[in-house]
Parts: C-alpha cells; structure tokens; sequence
C-alpha cells in the first residue's frame, strides 16, 4: 500500500479499539491504547495507537494528535524500561509498505532490545496470548 489512501475500519487496530479483537492492554487514557505487539520483534513489544483517529500514518495526523500520542509512547517506553530493565528501547513508527507498515492505523512500536539478542522479523511468529498478557500486567504496573 502507497502512503496515499482511504482509511479501513476493518483494520486489525480498529477492530482492538472497538472491542472486535483481544488484545494484552499495556496502558489506555482518553487518547491513546497500549497494548502487546502479538507478533513480537522482542520480548516486551508494545504498540500505542490514536484512539480517536482515521489516520493511516504519520502523514496524515493532526499535529495536536501527534502530541498525545508521542507522550502516550514516552509513559509507555518508560514503564517497558522500568518493568524489563533493557539494555536499549527502540521508537519506530512506519510510513507505507515499503517502509514495512502492514497494518494502515497509525501506529507506534516501543521495542525494548538487549545486548546480545537479536531483534526478530517483523511481523515473523505470533507470541503465547498468556506470556503476552504477564508482560501487559508487568509494564502497566510501571505506568505512572
């Protein structure tokens, strides 16, 4: 898909914000959703979303939009480095398929990395619902 086109609400992200789809809630307020990534790059890999948006990527976000999220994603970050203690955290977000966005709601990754442990594919195998949810209830008990 090209960075130019029309919202899916039948998207993965959508249906997780109408309820349609589970999902392991890391961190939720009026604006934004945290919540575990179920195809993990990394132990601990959460994605925070707009909660109130139509946006496909960054492109398309209102600029007071793009404020609340990015301090959702700071919380989030910082509770993922205080629950999991990791030797670095990755902030990425993507713009299109070639950039490798699979999913078009606009979308942050918070991804905790360690000295030594390579990152996994994006987007490669789906993690244990259980293990997902423990992780969830670790990072969220950090959220101040």
């Amino acid at each position: 898909m090209s960075l130019d086109g029309t919202y899916d609400d039948g998207n993965i992200f959508a249906k997780i914000l109408r309820g349609d789809m589970p999902a392991a809630r890391v961190f939720e307020d009026d604006h934004v959703f945290a919540f575990m990534d179920a195809f993990p790059q990394a132990r601990g890999h959460v994605l925070v979303i707009p909660k109130h948006s139509r946006a496909r990527n960054l492109l398309d976000e209102e600029p007071e939009r793009l404020a609340t999220l990015m301090q959702g994603v700071q919380r989030v970050t910082r509770a993922v480095r205080a629950a999991l203690s990791p030797d670095g955290i990755v902030v990425t977000q993507f713009n299109g398929a070639p950039a490798g966005q699979t999913v078009y709601h606009l979308h942050v990754h918070v991804i905790p990395r360690w000295e030594g442990v390579a990152l996994g594919r994006h987007g490669a195998g789906m993690a244990d619902p259980e293990e997902l949810k423990a992780l969830a209830a670790q990072i969220a008990a950090q959220i101040s």
